[in-house]
């Protein structure tokens, strides 16, 4: 199994989700991983040491010095050990000091000296978890290249129902699993992605846009970091980010500026993945000063942008991967499959407006993967990082 022998710090805060800590530790064990319990104090309110101790084979470690033996407990050291370093449940409060570095307690040492990857899966009411220091701080933890497990929604302590909810210990399990399986599989490799929409100008306050909001590259962009590749994002003009330290974000505006930047390079990448809502026309000219009302029509002449995926799928090399989006409204599979084979591509990804909550704007997104060979693979409606992880995964298996 991914985890057996994989070295584990589970981190506990002062929160009532921690009462479900032992039967992730008791899974863990099961898997054969090693587990290390490090609580806060006020953690010890909500879970008893003696149960993780019992469970995990380890004494627990909340104070830089043993109290009995006096023997110091090596932060720099238990930072060094970890495979991966798991906060659950993480308070608004320690949100905050990991946010701002602040080390007042053995398990905030640990995490500044941490060398692994870093898991959060917050718990708190729900006015606390979507207050905009909450937001703020778990954005800012992303942008780390921490992992976050957002909290889901349901019952809470207070009696309230709604978001901050820690997830369920079966669910963090299987997302520990799944990070060790899928963890190396993109490493060493570069990608290319594009996002967003483009937008031609007509003139300084005019253009000509699509409703992309760039979710579904950005996804795609951030899932590859998390698999260790080296990620050229070319994001067109949206309001959203890339967070990971593996991302080299390209802003662009035009379909023009984003096809120098493809071209510049695609010739160093692995794999591309074209997943911007590129304008098919442009305005033949520009107009240098706002276009005046002078009646009650207006003419204007526009021309075909250059094709993007098509002039990279011509000069693709045999090595280089070469994935595609379609996002239709009618004859689907049979325009996506004429894509597929027109633009040289290795597969397709197709998307239809005629979905419910999948395509533009929507945080869901509905998608078929469709393949050279033929064969397609149909998906249900997913979170759009779910989606990219479909994605990847069949990516890996080319």
């Amino acid at each position: 199994m991914s985890l057996k022998d994989k070295n584990i710090i589970i981190g506990i805060t002062g929160g009532i989700a921690a009462y479900k800590i032992p039967l992730l530790v008791r899974m863990l064990k099961k898997a054969e991983a090693n587990v290390q319990i490090l609580m806060t104090p006020d953690a010890h309110n909500f879970v008893a040491p003696l149960t993780l101790s019992v469970l995990s084979g380890r004494p627990v470690l909340t104070d830089f010095v043993h109290n009995e033996t006096g023997e110091w407990n090596n932060h720099v050291a238990w930072g060094e050990w970890a495979d991966v370093l798991l906060f659950a449940p993480v308070t608004a409060h320690t949100l905050g000091k990991m946010a701002h570095g602040l080390a007042d307690n053995l398990l905030m040492a640990v995490y500044l000296s941490a060398k692994s990857p870093v898991m959060i899966a917050p718990a708190m009411d729900l006015d606390m978890y979507a207050h905009p220091s909450t937001t703020a701080n778990l954005q800012q933890l992303k942008s780390y290249g921490h992992i976050i497990i957002p909290a889901t929604k349901g019952e809470l302590a207070s009696g309230l129902t709604g978001y901050g909810r820690m997830e369920e210990p079966e669910n963090i399990f299987e997302q520990l699993r799944l990070f060790f399986e899928k963890k190396k599989t993109l490493s060493g490799k570069k990608i290319l992605i594009t996002a967003g929409p483009t937008y031609e100008a007509i003139d300084p306050v005019r253009f000509i846009g699509n409703h992309s909001s760039g979710k579904m590259g950005i996804a795609l962009a951030e899932e590859a970091a998390e698999r260790g590749a080296e990620v050229i994002l070319v994001l067109g003009p949206t309001h959203l980010q890339a967070n990971h330290p593996n991302i080299k974000t390209i802003r662009v505006q035009s379909a023009s500026e984003m096809y120098e930047a493809v071209h510049r390079h695609f010739s160093q990448a692995d794999i591309a993945i074209m997943a911007a809502a590129v304008a098919d026309f442009t305005p033949e000219t520009k107009v240098e000063h706002k276009i005046k009302k002078t009646g009650d029509k207006m003419q204007l002449h526009l021309k075909s942008t250059r094709d993007i995926l098509a002039s990279l799928g011509k000069i693709k090399k045999p090595q280089q991967i070469l994935i595609g989006f379609a996002m239709e409204t009618q004859n689907e599979q049979e325009n996506a499959r004429k894509k597929l084979e027109k633009k040289n591509l290795d597969f397709i990804v197709l998307n239809s407006l005629n979905e419910k909550k999948a395509g533009f704007k929507h945080d869901t997104n509905k998608v078929s993967l469709l393949f050279r060979d033929g064969r397609i693979q149909n998906y249900p409606l997913k979170s759009k990082r779910a989606v990219a992880e479909d994605i990847l995964d069949a990516l890996s298996k080319l």
